[in-house]
């Protein structure tokens, strides 16, 4: 049965993909996050993110192995993939608290030296919203990559946390401030605004 779903995690049928993720989250055995683990390096693009797509289903069960590979994995493919599938997580389970574990490790991927990961874990810290405020923040105060910083200040942006908009306004004016960061902290700025003024409309 399993063996089945992980084959149509290949299927050119996109559908097919979504309900053998589904029915592997459902279904799961002692091996189920392992073997995903397993594919996240994989050449193939569909079938490694049906993996982060089936890890992310699973949820919180998967933080410690994905943890544990985004930090020590020596493939830069496997850890971008980590911290996808975190973000997954935090997407499908924004009613449960994203484990502290998590976070730290999405922290100190932020200096990861491959730009896919560290931009995928600033936008996994983006989704998990409030709670990965201060580690933006601080990021955002450390980091000398314009990038990482640009990438954060559009988490900022779009995470609807008020505290976001003092860092933002601080940073739109600071003239030491790369300039291309200042205006993206600028647009950010508006986008949040215009979320607080939906958000209240509502």
């Amino acid at each position: 049965m399993t063996d089945s779903l992980f084959e149509q995690l290949k299927h050119p049928n996109p559908h097919m993909r979504e309900r053998a993720m589904r029915e592997l989250a459902e279904n799961r055995d002692e091996n189920t996050i392992s073997r995903l683990m397993g594919i996240l390096g994989d050449e193939d693009v569909p079938y490694r993110r049906a993996a982060v797509v089936a890890l992310g289903a699973i949820g919180m069960d998967a933080v410690p192995s994905l943890v544990e590979s985004l930090l020590n994995s020596d493939n830069a493919t496997i850890r971008g993939s980590c911290a996808k599938a975190l973000a997954q997580i935090a997407v499908n389970h924004s009613d449960v608290p994203f484990p502290s574990e998590g976070l730290q490790g999405l922290k100190k991927a932020i200096n990861d030296p491959n730009p896919v990961v560290h931009i995928a874990s600033v936008m996994a810290l983006g989704e998990i919203g409030s709670p990965a405020f201060d580690i933006l923040v601080e990021a955002l105060k450390t980091t000398d990559n314009p990038a990482v910083a640009v990438t954060i200040v559009n988490a900022l942006g779009s995470m609807g946390d008020e505290r976001a908009t003092e860092v933002l306004a601080t940073l739109s004016k600071d003239e030491s401030a790369d300039s291309y960061v200042r205006e993206s902290a600028t647009s950010a700025l508006s986008r949040l605004e215009m979320v607080g003024k939906y958000r209240g409309a509502n």
